[in-house]
């Protein structure tokens, strides 16, 4: 009898565990990019916390934006202020997935999970003339590229039209 109550309460303890699980959209940054550089390593790479940790720090020398954030906080960048990187690559050598990674690191920081994305714009169907400047000036800057003798919205949005072909795949 006592084995039975042991085993139902095993088995609700499990699926509470589960049931607390970050999901994407509570944490996505930090999900997505752990994804993503999980996937560059080689299963020799992923099984040293060491080598995970050199690995994240080449990794996030080319990040950009919300992943570049997610970097400084987690400490893979020079100029990180703090470092919990052991909090990530440790559970990442034992082969702990992302979500549980992240929910670690939130317990840690929880500035890490309230890093989002920005919406994407579709430039296929937007009105670029009812878009602010501010969003014509992000679009180039996402694109890498400058219009330093802009000087009005219209200058954006020819500069955006002429580069469009290069950036956008699809149809236009």
């Amino acid at each position: 009898m006592r084995l039975q109550w042991c085993l139902i309460a095993a088995f609700f303890l499990s699926g509470f565990t589960i049931a607390t699980s970050l999901k994407l959209e509570e944490c996505e940054v930090c999900i997505t990019y752990i994804t993503k550089f999980s996937e560059t390593l080689s299963s020799d790479e992923k099984s040293s916390h060491l080598k995970i940790e050199e690995k994240f720090k080449d990794f996030c020398r080319s990040s950009k934006g919300k992943d570049n954030r997610f970097c400084y906080y987690v400490g893979g960048l020079e100029e990180s202020a703090t470092g919990i990187l052991n909090e990530m690559s440790k559970p990442m050598s034992w082969g702990v997935p992302p979500e549980k990674v992240c929910e670690k690191l939130k317990k840690r920081d929880a500035q890490i999970c309230e890093l989002r994305y920005e919406k994407q714009i579709d430039l296929n169907n937007v009105d670029l003339k009812k878009l602010k400047v501010r969003d014509l000036k992000k679009i180039l800057n996402d694109w890498d590229e400058t219009c330093d003798d802009c000087l009005e919205k219209g200058d954006y949005i020819k500069r955006i039209e002429t580069l469009k072909p290069q950036y956008v795949r699809g149809e236009l």
